[in-house]
C-alpha cells in the first residue's frame, strides 16, 4: 500500500512539474499557480463550501447537493482566480441554479448542478475554462485521473490552498459490488464513475464535493460521494459522470439558463 501511495505520488509530481513541491496531505500535493486555472470556490457567507469547474464564461459545473437542503442554504458566490482562499480573486454571484430536474436527494441520483454567473468571467491569465467529455466517453479501469479541491486532509481541517490527488479509476462492477456491503447508500446510483478511494488514501474528501475529476484534460466527473470520514479504503469515491448529461448540459448553455 505504501508503494502504491508512493507511486501515485510519483504521477501527480510528474504531471504537474517540478514546482509541485507544496506541503504533503493525504490527498496529494499542493497545485501550481499555473495548473488547474478552471478550478472554482463555491461559498456561502462563512466560506468555502463546494468546488466546481468553469466550463463556459457564464457556467460553473457543479454537484446537485452543494445546494445544501433547499435555496436558501446554497451557495450565493464563486471565486476564480486564486489557488489560495485568503488571497482575492476573481468573484461573480450566482444568478441561477440549474439542478437536474432527476437529481434525488435521498440516493444522490443525478448529483450534478450548473451555476449561471451574474457576469462573465475574464478568461486568460489566472482563469480558464475546461473542456467537457464527448458523449461516449469511455474511461477504463486504472485508468489515471486527478481530482482536485479546497477539502478536508489529514489533518481532518479544511484548507486555504488548493490541493490536488491523483486517482486510479475503479472497475463498476467491484465498485457496486464494495457499496452494497456498506451501509452507507441502498445502491449505487446510475451514470457515474468510481475512482479513488479503493485500496489506497487517494481521492476526495469533505469540501471537494462538485469539483471535477480531471481524465485526459476534461472533466469527466462531478465529485458525489464517498465514505463519510475518507478513511474506508473499501469504499470508492463516487463521481457524476458528466459524459451522460450533455445532452442537458448543452441545453442550459445554449438557452443561457434554467
Amino acid at each position: 500500500m505504501q508503494a502504491l501511495h508512493k507511486l501515485l505520488l510519483l504521477h501527480v509530481l510528474t504531471y504537474l512539474g517540478r514546482n509541485a513541491l507544496g506541503a504533503k496531505i493525504i490527498n496529494g500535493v499542493k497545485v501550481p499557480e499555473d495548473e488547474m486555472r478552471f478550478m472554482a470556490s463555491l461559498q456561502n457567507l462563512d466560506g468555502h463550501v463546494c468546488g466546481g469547474s468553469l466550463i463556459r464564461d457564464k457556467f460553473v459545473l457543479t454537484a446537485a447537493h452543494c445546494n445544501g437542503d433547499d435555496d436558501d442554504d446554497g451557495p450565493v458566490r464563486v471565486v476564480f482566480g486564486t489557488h489560495d482562499l485568503r488571497k482575492t480573486g476573481t468573484v461573480r454571484n450566482i444568478e441561477q441554479r440549474c439542478k437536474h430536474p432527476d437529481y434525488q436527494q435521498d440516493t444522490l441520483e443525478n448529483d450534478i448542478m450548473l451555476l449561471k454567473l451574474s457576469q462573465s468571467v475574464p478568461l486568460g491569465g489566472t482563469i480558464q475554462r475546461i473542456r467537457l467529455p464527448a458523449h461516449d466517453m469511455n474511461l477504463q479501469p486504472n485508468q489515471l485521473c486527478n481530482v482536485a479541491g479546497w477539502g478536508v486532509t489529514e489533518a481532518g481541517r479544511d484548507v486555504d490552498e488548493m490541493r490536488v490527488a491523483l486517482v486510479s479509476v475503479v472497475n463498476q462492477k467491484v465498485c457496486r459490488q464494495q457499496w452494497s456491503n456498506s451501509n452507507w447508500i441502498p445502491r449505487l446510483p446510475a451514470n457515474v464513475i468510481c475512482a479513488g478511494g479503493y485500496q489506497t488514501q487517494n481521492g476526495a474528501c469533505n469540501g471537494d464535493s462538485g469539483g471535477p475529476l480531471v481524465c485526459n484534460g476534461t472533466a469527466a466527473g462531478v465529485v458525489s460521494f464517498g465514505d463519510k470520514f475518507c478513511r474506508d479504503q473499501q469504499l470508492p469515491n463516487v463521481y457524476t459522470d458528466v459524459s451522460k448529461f450533455r445532452p442537458w448540459i448543452d441545453q442550459i448553455v445554449k438557452e443561457n439558463g434554467c
